[in-house]
């Protein structure tokens, strides 16, 4: 509970302390991130590895999904009468 009832948490940062932080935070992770194997390699640390292997199965679960209910809607809609 917050000590001052009118005082906003959710307040965003102002944009010159979000520029100043996320540079920092770009060239602390850029120093201690390896070389890329490629140009455009995005080098990610390894503690990333479960999580994009997990997203990448999601998005391909996901096209796989759309790709059928595609092809269902577009198999009934061949099937409809033509419009008068």
């Amino acid at each position: 509970m917050p000590s001052d009832p009118y005082e906003n948490h959710d307040a965003a940062l102002p944009e010159p302390v979000r520029e100043h932080l996320g540079k920092q935070l770009r060239s602390t992770y850029n120093a201690e991130a390896g070389k890329p194997d490629y140009l455009g390699d995005p080098v990610l640390p390894a503690e990333f590895t479960p999580q994009l292997r997990r997203l990448e199965s999601r998005l391909k679960a996901h096209d796989t999904g759309r790709e059928a209910v595609e092809d269902v809607v577009n198999n009934i809609l061949r099937e409809l009468p033509p419009r008068p």
